[in-house]
């Protein structure tokens, strides 16, 4: 009888198989900087990590990292390695979120949201997103524009809300469109002060939103191109405790002129300025495996102009 032998192809297909747990821990060490990082992210014991990276170098008959400080960086091989294990696990990552939105039972929509940003104008964009024919789960997170756009990248969330755009140019795979910008405005409680807007921002203490916001740099920006001596009590990125702090301690505070003459309408709290040159900007920001995602697509060609206009 003549004994089997498997092509030559085939036999070089098996010597060529990559054990894909050893690129996964590898990509995360990448990602992390540290073999301990990745056991954090991974629930494993960096001598296991440690291990599989070792077995990994054997296959590949090179160095994948090297040393600098108390940090791993990739080699030469090991950045070539990381590009395709990039892509790749990017890819089935992406695969994951298009087969989950797509589930016939609840539809997924994980927003990130900037805390700078008016929570009573974010709550009526994300009302786009909701129909009454379909069954949608929507999850939100609040944090810094810097940390959402990191977790967006990790396709840990689907779109963004924020006041910063983004360079489609320099952020490969990702997209901003503008729904929209409003004015802000400078209020306090009454008495008010003596001198006439802007004058009257030297009279009392200011709170203005982070200056880690656009708008909040907008502002110091505006502020010192005035020459106007202002004191800095605080910076709040939450508008009600920024509000409610300015009452508490006599101070002027800013919130966006719409969100603003929505809810202090009934108080004593009076607007003692509007400050068109500066606008609070909203955009939302999604990657591109979410262009068919039908909440981000019912959010991005809806024109919010009426709703922005409403401050007039």
């Amino acid at each position: 009888m003549a004994s089997f032998s498997a092509p030559r192809g085939l036999k070089e297909l098996t010597v060529s198989h990559i054990n894909y747990n050893h690129l996964y821990y590898f990509w995360h060490v990448c990602r992390a900087g540290s073999v301990v990082g990745a056991a954090e992210v991974l629930f494993l014991a960096p001598q296991t990590i440690t291990g599989q990276i070792k077995a990994l170098e054997g296959r590949l008959q090179g160095k994948l990292f090297r040393r600098q400080g108390r940090g791993l960086v990739p080699t030469e091989l090991g950045q070539l390695v990381f590009r395709y294990a990039d892509r790749m696990f990017m890819l089935s990552q992406e695969m994951l979120d298009i087969v989950n939105y797509r589930k016939e039972s609840n539809l997924l929509f994980d927003v990130g949201v900037a805390d700078a940003l008016s929570k009573p104008l974010v709550s009526k964009v994300l009302e786009t997103a909701v129909v009454a024919e379909e069954k949608i789960h929507l999850r939100c997170f609040e944090s810094t524009h810097e940390m959402l756009l990191e977790q967006l990248s990790q396709h840990k969330l689907d779109m963004i809300l924020s006041d910063c755009s983004i360079d489609s140019t320099q952020q490969e795979g990702l997209f901003s469109v503008k729904l929209g910008e409003c004015a802000v405005s400078f209020w306090c409680n009454q008495p008010l002060p003596e001198k006439t807007f802007p004058a009257c921002l030297e009279e009392r203490r200011l709170l203005i939103p982070g200056r880690r916001s656009m708008l909040g740099r907008k502002l110091l920006n505006w502020i010192n191109s005035q020459g106007l001596q202002v004191e800095v009590l605080g910076e709040f990125d939450d508008a009600a405790l920024m509000k409610a702090f300015g009452a508490q301690n006599n101070a002027i505070f800013v919130a966006p002129t719409l969100y603003g003459a929505e809810i202090y309408k009934d108080e004593t709290i009076c607007e003692i300025g509007r400050l068109e040159a500066v606008m609070e900007e909203y955009h939302v920001i999604f990657a591109e495996r979410m262009i068919q995602h039908p909440a981000v697509q019912r959010i991005c060609n809806r024109d919010f102009s009426e709703l922005f206009a409403e401050q007039a």
